[in-house]
């Protein structure tokens, strides 16, 4: 059996940027990803002609077909015209691989856009021309600065559709200054464009001489991938110890003994040393098995199951990671994304699913909420749906978290109902260990 360095999608990883919309309904998101979707040649004939046909018996009469279609799979939303659950499409260019979340407008399904943003490189925030900087529009930034995505992009739309196509232009950059300054983070940058008509999506337009910026696509295949040095730390939550023993099939895995799971961040080859983050004991990589594949190495995004040297004590849920491995805590500060319209309140109980460990926890506190009209913290002791507030959690089991500022796999976690287990919302640390 021979060993290799295996990588998630080898052949796409180099250049693969993760990509997710947001935007009000009827900002043009389906539109306008039908339209990166068909623009790049990323669309098979015998769909675009099923589009075409569909458009055609709805009374279509503009270019092509209606291009929403493509990303409109769903029946309820054919049937509402809306999005309402995150679909993911995958597209590609001569530069590089696109995974794109397209995440629901209706500020109902804001759940579904930090869903689609937490794994995002990218996020592109739609606006209307039209209609400028709104609520939800803020709530978006807001959200992307959150979950600290590494780049964000205003896609201007239904520029074709103002009469003073500069100006709006220039209105809606003025109206981001303040926006990013409340949030802490760089100015958008803002792609003036009509997905209808494709101005400015793949190709830049000769209907806006003014705008002298990249299209969108452009834009897109200019930007870093959203790597960052500390997600180079290699990181395993433990899903499963495999120990075989009498009930192996094969006499020789009788003593077999292997630690599985995904690889989080970074990556582990053999020879490694590792730190089992519950004890601090420390360890070397025996082997790496990936099915019935040995492994040299592996990477983020692959699941794997980890040899150890030595006869450590590791169970379900515990970390496996290299370097500084962050402390189990009982205690930890966060912001949570609050999305169930049942409202929080201090003292409640629920669960924290963090990496493949659940556990009971008690909201101790919850301090402030972020006023997404006026982007400053408010006081408060509750959360509504949508709410974005800062709270103290006390686990009933140690969890080692990390800040979500340095680590957006470490640092981030779900709660749930421990009634019925749905999920009430997203969290994000910000002090772990905090009293």
């Amino acid at each position: 059996m021979g060993t290799s360095t295996l990588t998630p999608g080898r052949e796409a990883a180099p250049t693969l940027l993760r990509l997710a919309t947001a935007g009000s309904v009827d900002d043009g998101k389906s539109t306008l990803i039908g339209r990166l979707l068909h623009d790049t040649k990323s669309v098979l004939a015998d769909q675009l002609a099923a589009v075409e046909d569909a458009s055609r018996r709805r009374g279509w009469t503009g270019e092509l077909a209606d291009l929403a279609l493509l990303t409109d799979g769903l029946r309820a939303e054919r049937e509402q015209g809306i999005t309402i659950d995150v679909a993911y499409r995958y597209f590609a260019t001569a530069e590089r691989s696109y995974v794109l979340a397209d995440t629901p407008g209706h500020v109902e399904y804001t759940r579904n856009m930090v869903t689609g943003a937490s794994t995002a490189d990218v996020v592109v925030v739609l606006v209307d021309a039209r209609h400028g900087v709104l609520e939800q529009t803020r709530r978006h930034l807001a959200l992307a600065a959150l979950l600290r995505v590494p780049h964000v992009i205003v896609a201007l739309n239904k520029i074709d559709l103002v009469e003073d196509p500069r100006q709006v232009y220039a209105d809606v950059s003025s109206q981001l200054l303040p926006v990013a300054e409340a949030l802490s983070v760089p100015v958008p940058a803002v792609v003036p464009l009509s997905a209808l008509h494709g101005d400015n999506v793949v190709r830049t337009s000769a209907a806006t001489p003014w705008y002298q910026g990249p299209s969108l696509l452009e834009l897109l295949e200019s930007l870093p991938p959203g790597r960052d040095l500390p997600r180079d730390r290699f990181r395993m939550p433990v899903q499963l110890v495999i120990r075989p023993q009498q009930g192996a099939r094969d006499a020789a895995h009788v003593d077999y003994r292997g630690y599985a799971g995904l690889i989080t961040s970074g990556a582990v080859a053999v020879g490694d040393e590792v730190v089992v983050a519950a004890s601090g004991r420390t360890t070397t990589v025996a082997g790496i098995d990936l099915g019935a594949e040995t492994v040299s190495r592996a990477e983020s995004g692959l699941s794997v199951t980890l040899r150890l040297a030595d006869e450590v004590d590791v169970s379900r849920g515990d970390l496996l990671g290299s370097g500084v491995v962050p402390t189990p805590v009982q205690t930890t500060s966060a912001v949570l994304a609050w999305l169930s319209p049942a409202p929080l309140r201090e003292g409640a109980r629920v669960l924290v699913k963090h990496g493949t460990r659940t556990v009971h926890a008690l909201v101790t506190a919850i301090h402030e909420r972020l006023d997404i009209a006026r982007l400053t913290q408010v006081p408060t002791t509750s959360a509504d749906l949508n709410d974005l507030v800062r709270v103290d959690l006390q686990f009933a089991e140690p969890l080692p978290v990390e800040s979500y500022s340095s680590s957006r796999d470490g640092g981030a976690f779900i709660v749930l109902d421990p009634q019925d287990a749905t999920t009430l919302a997203a969290g994000m640390v910000e002090v772990p260990g905090r009293e």
